[in-house]
């Protein structure tokens, strides 16, 4: 049973946690709307057309690609439909898209989350950005060489567009900031139960061998293992939380938020795009296997450098 002094210290965690967040969360959500209504994406939208002819897709779907880059998942998924009819495009372009949207979506939030926590802005977002691009021209040119996935598109949903003003704006954020404090709260419970009925050994002992595979510590794993399955802004806000407690190294919190970044809400994003009519096992489990062979790459590539180039190029204090 929870005496008062457990649940005491399980609200302080989590409100210090979440206060954490919300400092780095809701500027930069504000500055993002800012430049949505000054028109920037609409203006840097046609730069990105080369990139897209370039992985198989139409030039219009650039301002899709940028619009889940600044805004999220979710505004990508609503622009593709509209910028694009629904009976022109291919599986193999929707799936090609969906990956786009997965490996970088809400950089401008889940970037300066990856920040605070001591790697460096420039190089992680650039992992995801260049990573997502190298992963849907491997996907463009499997699914040309094959013919695979070249039937037209059956989403199971299309969506709507939403509404865009300011007072929607300002309701939709409240929700989400309600419901991050929920799901913190739900995280930390977790954390502390694992960690004193003795699952969270188990868990690292069981995860372990996968994430190894990618370079990364057992220490590590646990909080990993959020962000894949719920999203890098909770798996960030975790590892920062650890970070400063000092039970996380450099390399470690380096290599788990870079794991993150290509591959987190596993659940949630997945089934979003699937219901685009993207391919499961290229949104899933090609992309897992990707992030896993990076990482591994990435990780060998850190032992073999000197520190002074890690700390001065990869990882800064946090």
């Amino acid at each position: 049973m929870l005496s008062f002094q457990d649940v005491s210290t399980t609200l302080r965690d989590t409100l210090r946690l979440y206060w954490l967040l919300i400092r780095i969360v809701l500027p930069v959500m504000v500055l993002s709307r800012v430049a949505v209504e000054l028109g920037l994406i609409d203006l840097l939208a046609p730069l990105f057309a080369p990139l897209m002819v370039m992985v198989g897709l139409p030039p219009e779907l650039g301002f899709a690609w940028l619009a889940s880059i600044f805004v999220g998942i979710w505004a990508g998924a609503v622009a593709i439909y509209s910028l694009v009819p629904v009976d022109s495009l291919t599986t193999a372009q929707v799936t090609i898209a969906s990956s786009l949207f997965l490996f970088a979506h809400a950089m401008p939030v889940e970037q300066r989350i990856v920040q605070k926590a001591g790697p460096s802005l420039i190089a992680t977002s650039l992992l995801r950005l260049v990573g997502g691009l190298f992963y849907a021209f491997l996907l463009h040119t499997l699914f040309e060489a094959t013919g695979w996935l070249q039937t037209p598109v059956a989403p199971h949903w299309v969506p709507a567009s939403k509404d865009t003003n300011w007072v929607a704006f300002v309701w939709e954020t409240a929700e989400a900031l309600l419901w991050m404090f929920v799901i913190l709260l739900g995280l930390v419970v977790v954390m502390k139960v694992l960690r004193k009925t003795g699952l969270m050994d188990w868990l690292t002992k069981a995860l372990a061998p996968v994430l190894r595979i990618a370079g990364i510590g057992a220490a590590a794993t646990p909080l990993t293992m959020v962000g894949l399955l719920l999203g890098l802004a909770y798996g960030g806000g975790l590892i920062i939380e650890e970070a400063r407690k000092g039970h996380l190294e450099p390399r470690d919190i380096f290599l788990s938020t870079s794991f993150m970044g290509l591959a987190h809400s596993l659940i949630e994003d997945t089934l979003l795009v699937v219901a685009l009519g993207a391919d499961l096992t290229s949104v899933f489990v090609g992309r897992l296997i990707f992030a896993i062979a990076v990482i591994a790459l990435l990780a060998r590539v850190i032992d073999l450098i000197p520190k002074q180039a890690f700390f001065r190029f990869l990882f800064k204090a946090a």
